[in-house]
């Protein structure tokens, strides 16, 4: 049986601009609907769909905490967890489709 898995992400519009901080059980799904413009709210007022970090984890109760505790850091912060790990600003939904 597979084990389920939960992903807390970063999108953003452009490099260093508008940034959003979001929970899923299925990433790819949930970008794409960024993408899409499928919900109304803060991603598509400003137009953020690129995904620029993430976090997987097997307890939802782990991913839930961690969005929280990402929310509340500063935009240096979260600016600074794109720049480690994604420092060209690729948007990773790309890479997660293709595997």
């Amino acid at each position: 049986m597979k084990t389920k898995q939960y992903y807390v992400y970063i999108l953003f519009n452009k490099k260093n601009g508008t940034l959003y901080v979001g929970v899923t059980n299925d990433i790819a799904k949930r970008v794409w609907q960024h993408k899409n413009k499928i919900f109304e709210g803060f991603t598509q007022k400003y137009n953020i769909d690129k995904l620029g970090y993430f976090e997987v984890f097997e307890d939802i109760n782990y991913a839930i905490a961690r969005e929280k505790q990402l929310k509340v850091k500063t935009r240096k912060f979260k600016l600074d967890l794109i720049e480690t790990s994604n420092p060209n600003w690729n948007d990773l939904y790309y890479d997660l489709i293709e595997n």
